[in-house]
């Protein structure tokens, strides 16, 4: 019986076989065609000396494990990738979308709550978001569910020209773990000695926004505007305009002044997204004479604590996605699951890592030169592991920008704080009926 089976079993195989070989070659072209198209994913980014980079990078590691994959990699400006996202919306056709696409931060709640049908829904796919910190998750989390695997890190750093410190008898100890009080009184000392602000800046709204979010403290509550009665809020505000009354921070409507503020040393620090780094070390022979450390907290202000962030983007899948399957694991084992990965970034587009574990790596434990021999790397996913939170919702440009106005308004007209804090909540709002 077992040998009548066998036979069967045999003679049914080399059926199938002979009727294979009797195909034509389209015939075979066509399915390794398919059978490629299956194991390839199409990407929109940008950048090619940073998140192109990446993704070429994060290809090649996954292929060492699934040698037929494949990465369509498009290069994009982002300006268009937004576009063309709500352009498919907008008609209700998907097909023109890839399976992945690279989304700045800020835009996550914006474009979920307007063109949902954009997004694969990311909080089932298996990737370990708790190798995240909530305050990166936060700005590609809606309503509890995850629509982005985050990338580069935006953690906020202050940077501190070492030599003029300690010319004014103090130390990058001092700055460290600080409040804005006590941050205040030691940069006087700082500013008499060196004859320069302590700290330079861009756009007074962003280090606001920045001070907010280190206290944990949302401009958006349950889906409401929250911007009145915000006691940390107008406690931000209120240090923004000591530090420019006291002429101990200098804000630069011109990007390249602010930029050139560093680089001369006209000025002896900076708050910023970690991002900024690169434009300090542009000053090549002021290596050495620069530290990083964390920014104040707000006085006087219930769970403030002395991290933020500024910038980033994470990567989405999209409905158009036929494999969601491939593309899951795809970024669970390179951006949310590789140290290795991070270690290549690093040095080689200067992509700091969102991903926590890249802490612990020899890479990021390695010593900067131009940082005096510390550990700026790991300091700085420290950093971000440790940021709170928070909800923009859908109207991070308008809260930036209402913010602006009433920032402007306080410092150059001397307007009452609470009253532009009203104008800024009514004009939100009203862009949100509109």
């Amino acid at each position: 019986m077992k040998k009548k089976v066998l036979s069967v079993l045999l003679v049914a195989a080399m059926s199938v076989s002979v009727l294979a070989g009797c195909g034509s070659k389209a015939d075979n072209t066509d399915a390794k065609n398919d059978a490629s198209q299956e194991e390839t994913l199409t990407v929109w980014c940008w950048d090619p000396n940073f998140n192109v980079y990446a993704m070429k990078q994060a290809e090649a590691l996954y292929q060492k494990d699934h040698p037929d994959f494949k990465l369509d990699i498009q290069e994009k400006v982002y300006s268009d990738i937004e576009t063309a996202l709500i352009t498919a919306a907008e008609a209700d056709d998907y097909s023109t979308l890839p399976d992945i696409f690279l989304m700045q931060d800020y835009s996550f709640h914006k474009n979920v709550a307007n063109y949902p049908g954009i997004f694969t829904e990311l909080t089932d796919s298996g990737i370990a978001f708790s190798d995240f910190s909530a305050g990166k998750l936060a700005d590609s989390t809606v309503d509890g569910k995850n629509y982005g695997v985050p990338f580069d890190n935006g953690a906020t750093i202050m940077a501190i020209r070492k030599d003029m410190v300690e010319a004014a008898g103090l130390t990058v100890d001092d700055f460290k773990d600080t409040t804005w009080s006590d941050f205040i009184e030691k940069a006087k000392k700082v500013v008499e000695k060196n004859n320069v602000p302590m700290l330079t800046s861009s756009g007074g709204s962003e280090i606001v926004i920045e001070m907010l979010q280190s206290a944990g403290a949302s401009p958006m509550v349950d889906g409401k505007v929250d911007l009145v009665g915000n006691e940390a809020l107008k406690k931000s505000i209120e240090t923004y305009k000591q530090l420019i009354d006291e002429k101990i921070m200098v804000d630069y409507t011109d990007w390249d002044q602010y930029i050139a503020s560093m680089n001369k040393g006209t000025a002896a620090g900076v708050i910023q997204g970690c991002w900024i780094m690169s434009s300090i070390q542009a000053a090549e022979e002021q290596s050495g004479n620069w530290a990083i450390v964390d920014m104040p907290k707000l006085d006087g202000i219930e769970g403030a604590t002395n991290y933020a962030n500024c910038g980033g983007a994470s990567w989405a899948v999209s409905s158009n996605c036929k494999n969601t399957d491939l593309a899951f694991d795809f970024l669970k084992s390179t951006f949310a699951g590789s140290v290795e990965l991070y270690d290549d970034l690093l040095p080689n587009a200067g992509a700091i890592a969102s991903y926590l574990p890249a802490a612990d790596s020899e890479v990021y434990n390695e010593a900067s030169d131009f940082y005096g021999g510390q550990t700026v790397y790991k300091d700085i996913v420290e950093f971000a592991g440790q940021v709170p939170g928070i909800d923009y919702g859908a109207y991070y440009s308008d809260i930036r920008s209402a913010l602006t106005d009433a920032i402007t308004n306080v410092v150059q007209n001397g307007a009452d704080i609470d009253s532009e804090i009203k104008n800024a909540q009514d004009t939100v709002e009203f862009n949100i009926n509109e």
